[in-house]
């Protein structure tokens, strides 16, 4: 039995690269090239196996990059289920300008998807039996998938008795919270954009994401902030974990590391809180380096050991 399938409807094989200054119209020199399976659930799928979990990636992809991104998946030993489609998967470009330290992201809309192979996804995740204990649901929606997808994965999945762990935007996010899911990871600017608020202070985040709970969209939210760690509302009330000062190099995969972190401990038995601490900690371990590269298992553990020492000085 799988006991945690990630879904990503729009994934990517992610191409990263450096240079010293973004010039327009020269010829730029660039270094560090490197070539990842990227999109949300591949992200979390990826982490999630380096953890030792038991983790499906299921997609959709096509054409000549759908197929580099098998490969790619293939050489971390990623376990996958592909279900085609014509049009070819997307690339995006994450570029580092090393004399400023700025990264760049270019991100495509991603392929057109037909009513027909997105209903061939949804038969898929249905063909689980027995149902994983936890799907995760994350990143965008491709063209031609429509705003209520994930909504309606939602409401299957909880017939089935598995627990959704939702990292969306936008529509597809406010129809899925409509269904309720066992878990949400909002950004700030996705609770913001999702509330329509500007939610400036500390204590207009902790109501918008306790309203979350208290209205039934989601038993867990995990409000990411950065480098000042993440929020966490139960319906026991709010948790924090601050976060690590460390050198960024590249913010992509920050998000999806702590949910496959946190998803990972919770599905070993470890208190909430103890989760929000790995995420963070993987949260912290992916933006060490360029590119799609994600979290590392020593510096997770490295990092989740640094916070536990933190609250125990701070409450001594």
């Amino acid at each position: 039995m799988t006991r945690i399938v990630t879904l990503t409807l729009n994934p990517a094989v992610d191409l990263s690269f450096s240079v010293d200054r973004l010039v327009p119209t020269r010829k730029l020199r660039c270094s560090g090239v490197r070539r990842d399976p990227g999109g949300g659930g591949i992200n979390v799928a990826r982490v999630l196996r380096r953890l030792g979990a038991d983790c499906t990636a299921l997609y959709l992809a096509g054409g000549r990059a759908g197929r580099a991104l098998a490969e790619l998946l293939n050489m971390e030993r990623v376990a996958i289920d592909c279900v085609p489609i014509a049009q070819e998967t997307r690339e995006n470009f994450a570029v580092r300008e090393t004399s400023t330290g700025h990264e760049y992201r270019f991100v495509a809309p991603g392929p057109q998807v037909t009513p027909m192979e997105a209903q061939g996804c949804f038969d898929r995740w249905m063909a689980f039996d027995p149902a994983p204990h936890f799907l995760v649901v994350s990143g965008s929606l491709p063209p031609g998938v429509p705003v209520d997808f994930y909504a309606r994965i939602a409401r299957a999945a909880r017939a089935k008795g598995t627990r959704v762990v939702l990292d969306t935007s936008g529509d597809a996010l406010a129809a899925a919270l409509d269904e309720g899911v066992y878990a949400v990871k909002p950004s700030i600017d996705e609770l913001r954009e999702l509330t329509g608020r500007p939610l400036e202070a500390q204590a207009e985040w902790i109501e918008q994401a306790q309203r979350l709970v208290t209205r039934g969209h989601a038993r867990i939210v995990l409000l990411t902030l950065g480098e000042r760690g993440a929020l966490m509302a139960t319906e026991d009330g709010i948790d924090h974990v601050g976060g690590v000062q460390v050198p960024v190099v590249s913010a992509v995969g920050a998000g999806d590391s702590f949910v496959a972190a946190f998803v990972w401990a919770i599905d070993r038995g470890l208190p909430a809180k103890e989760a929000l601490r790995y995420g963070v900690a993987a949260g912290t371990s992916a933006v060490l380096r360029a590119g799609t590269v994600l979290a590392q298992p020593d510096e997770i553990e490295r990092y989740y050991r640094a916070s536990v020492s933190a609250d125990a000085v701070r409450t001594s």
